[in-house]
């Protein structure tokens, strides 16, 4: 189930929120005024202006009389045009792109928490519990990212120095000699087939032939 876009922007000035995410292609708004762009720098907002929504999803929820901010800026990085839009009307142009940027930063992160943190399941049902385990979980997720980038002398991915820590939890060494010194090693397992008995070849003894009869019998 979707949710239309106005409604969060509702929920947000409500709470008295700032918010800055992308614009719909699809939404309908007029612009009400144009900012000045600097000219000695910023020369990737291509656009700054003040709207108002339009359509009918943005009168029911009552916030068609409210001013947004719809920025337009250049990314060189793939040579594309991203269009942003804000109920904050004091930020410069610039401020509101940057802030969508390290947005993206922010959800890299959370995506490499949800990843490596590992939790399957939550050994409590009530609110506190989950988030005690939650931080826990963080706190561990932290505490080896921190020795991984001081004490590794090689490049480990995060997976692999878990890894390595849970092998040698039961040795008693220093954990810099762990990290650059063990390295672990995975056999694959291989099965043991044993050859079909050569039974044209006129080598194998005639006993071997009459002890094949009575097994098959």
């Amino acid at each position: 189930m979707t949710v239309d876009i106005t409604i969060l922007f509702k929920i947000r000035i409500d709470d008295q929120n700032h918010f800055v995410t992308r614009i719909k292609d699809n939404i309908l708004y007029e612009s009400v005024r144009e900012n000045d762009l600097p000219d000695d720098k910023d020369d990737h907002i291509m656009k700054d202006e003040i709207i108002r929504l339009i359509g009918k999803t943005a009168i029911e929820n009552d916030v068609s009389t409210v001013e947004f901010r719809r920025v337009a800026v250049y990314i060189k990085e793939g040579n594309r045009t991203v269009v942003l839009i804000t109920n904050n009307l004091e930020w410069s142009a610039a401020t509101i792109a940057e802030l969508y940027k390290r947005r993206w930063l922010i959800e890299t992160f959370f995506k490499l928490i949800k990843q490596n943190l590992q939790i399957k399941t939550f050994l409590g049902t009530t609110p506190n519990a989950c988030k005690s385990q939650i931080f826990i979980a963080l706190i561990c997720y932290l505490l080896l990212e921190l020795i991984r980038r001081t004490l590794s002398k090689t490049n480990h991915r995060f997976g692999h120095f878990v890894t390595l820590i849970r092998v040698c939890l039961t040795q008693y060494n220093r954990l810099s000699y762990i990290i650059n010194n063990t390295k672990i090693e995975v056999r694959s397992a291989r099965k043991r087939q044993r050859s079909p008995p050569d039974l044209f070849s006129g080598q194998q003894p005639e006993k071997y032939f009459e002890q094949l009869l009575i097994d098959f019998t």
